[in-house]
């Protein structure tokens, strides 16, 4: 019988290409490397909730989810820290996150408030979607314990925060747009994974 987490992912993960099964092996091999990555992602997730909300400050029940959202993701960027030091690895430069620069091209530009709010929060969606799915490969397979745990704990944040970003579009745009927009969303982003090469120094 499926747990919460499990059904969670069932209902509302609707990613359209799992992520290659090798993926993962190599990461493993790489850990230093996801774990560096793995750090930006989360700053970058921090920020881009700090965007949202000061770009979209009108919008009141945005900022009041997004608000402890920004301090999630921060306080996961501080736990990554202490996994690298742990291992006595350093948090290094970023790297070109190819996977959300390709998706940055999927976004409509212009149209009115409600149109770009709606677009920016489904591509956050997206990639809190993928990133749970990452999370939950690397909390399955890999060997190390702490890290295994580790990511299962941020499996289940990341649902949580996919989850705000969509029910945050729906409550904004007409839901009939937002079901068609998210639909195309899922297919691209489905397009985009299978042009990426697999990379162990990469968490997309």
């Amino acid at each position: 019988m499926m747990n919460w987490i499990e059904s969670t992912k069932e209902k509302m993960l609707s990613l359209k290409l799992p992520t290659d099964p090798r993926w993962v092996n190599i990461a493993e091999m790489n850990i230093e490397d996801i774990l560096v990555d793995h750090a930006y992602c989360e700053q970058k997730a921090a920020s881009s909730c700090i965007s949202m909300i000061v770009l979209f400050n009108e919008f009141e029940k945005l900022v009041d989810e997004l608000t402890p959202v920004v301090a999630e993701e921060w306080g996961h960027f501080e736990r990554v820290l202490e996994q690298l030091k742990k291992r006595g690895f350093k948090l290094g430069k970023a790297r070109k996150d190819e996977y959300v620069i390709r998706l940055k091209d999927f976004v409509k530009k212009g149209g009115n408030r409600i149109q770009q709010v709606t677009e920016l929060l489904m591509m956050n969606a997206l990639i809190e979607a993928r990133s749970c799915e990452r999370f939950k490969l690397l909390s399955k397979n890999i060997q190390d314990e702490e890290l295994k745990a580790f990511y299962y704990e941020l499996m289940v944040s990341e649902a949580g925060h996919y989850v705000n970003f969509l029910e945050l579009a729906r409550y904004y745009g007409e839901p009939e747009k937002v079901e068609k927009r998210w639909k195309e969303w899922l297919q691209y982003e489905a397009e985009v994974i299978k042009g990426l090469e697999i990379r162990g120094d990469r968490m997309h």
